[in-house]
């Protein structure tokens, strides 16, 4: 529906008319509903092709007699869990329905009409749809190498700045922060604003020099470091994720949190999966195997891509990507077309199993060699 098909659009608050929400990774469902198919894949949504390890699964069988009551609203052996994997205080836990919920409690903290948060170009959607929905103002660093310039982000800095949003690694495009420029860069912010470090991609990272933002809590009380079990936990049906930070941060976003954001199953198998080591390197280990295949099928077609950390990997077409996606959906493959991140000649490519990506790789084939 339009704004101006919209007759309660008067009746909102003033940044919901310039908002376009968030759209997520087609559903295989619907896709199949659409065209009357079956057998489709999806490597869209850069989702585990894992799923749960089995710690988790066995943690949502058990939790399964409790349905008819309410979660723990404090949710507190899931925070234990955490604080104990990140050797920190319950209290630096702010557990969230999807790492998504966390960010959208900073913005609701922090930012208010007159002040500013910061992010790059080609970062992640969700950063300036929580901004614009409470009514601050999104500012924009152009990007270097499709990734974060930090000194273009600096330069933005200013008095009415509350929120650094950095994506690391980012998404969609997969690129990364060493630890020395990142670390230099927080130190280098005023006190009044928090930087915000999206790890939800950090398990499939194997750069020496990448940091582990966690480490950095104690020197950097206006940092938050969110996480994810969306990814290498392979939980994303269940929506669960978290944020580490100074306990007065973490008191602030609790204040916001919304009750029983986190549901009882979603609790039982994050406390398991976080202990799952085995499980976190089978996905990583098949994600780099992945990784290889693609990449290197992308070089044999000729076709250009962003090196990515991620459990993803941004293809350029070398030109407008929209009729190569919709050619892929009508032979069952749903992967995502970025043209909302300022990339319309790109399509962001999740890793999968062996076979999908090999089906993926012989059905852009066929495609770029007729279109």
């Amino acid at each position: 529906m339009t704004n101006q098909e919209n007759p309660f659009l008067a009746l909102a608050a003033p940044g919901i008319a310039g908002l376009t929400p968030y759209v997520p990774g087609k559903p295989v469902s619907e896709l199949e509903r659409e065209l009357g198919i079956s057998g489709t894949i999806k490597l869209a949504s850069n989702e585990n092709p894992l799923g749960p390890g089995h710690r988790a699964r066995e943690a949502i069988a058990a939790a399964l007699p409790e349905l008819g009551l309410y979660p723990d609203g404090a949710a507190f052996e899931l925070r234990r869990a955490i604080a104990d994997h990140h050797r920190v205080s319950p209290m630096a836990v702010t557990i969230g329905n999807g790492s998504n919920d966390v960010l959208d409690m900073v913005a609701r903290v922090f930012l208010q009409p007159g002040t500013e948060s910061l992010f790059s170009a080609h970062a992640f959607a969700v950063y300036p749809i929580a901004t614009q929905a409470v009514g601050a103002t999104a500012r924009i660093a152009p990007a270097r190498d499709y990734g974060h310039d930090l000194a273009a982000m600096a330069a933005l800095v200013n008095e009415h700045t509350r929120v650094v949003w950095i994506a690391n690694p980012n998404n969609p495009t997969g690129t990364w922060l060493a630890a020395d420029p990142l670390r230099t860069f927080i130190e280098g912010l005023p006190k009044t604003c928090v930087v915000v470090i999206d790890e939800a991609y950090t398990e499939y990272v194997s750069e020496p020099d990448f940091p582990d933002a966690t480490q950095w809590l104690d020197a950097h009380p206006h940092l938050i470091v969110t996480r994810t079990f969306s990814k290498a936990h392979g939980l994303a049906a269940l929506r669960v994720g978290y944020a580490l930070s100074d306990p007065r941060l973490a008191d602030l976003l609790n204040r916001v949190r919304h009750p029983f954001n986190v549901n009882s199953l979603a609790q039982a198998a994050a406390a398991a999966a976080i202990g799952d080591c085995e499980h976190v390197r089978a996905s990583v280990e098949l994600n780099r195997a992945g990784m290889r295949q693609l990449t290197a099928g992308f070089e044999r077609l000729g076709l250009g891509y962003i090196p990515s950390v991620g459990n993803f990997v941004t293809v350029d077409l070398g030109r407008t990507a929209a009729p190569i996606n919709e050619a892929l959906l009508r032979r069952g493959i749903i992967v995502r077309p970025i043209a909302n991140y300022g990339l319309p000649n790109h399509l962001r490519i999740s890793i999968g199993l062996e076979a999908d990506n090999a089906r993926l790789l012989a059905a852009l084939e066929d495609i770029v060699k007729v279109l």
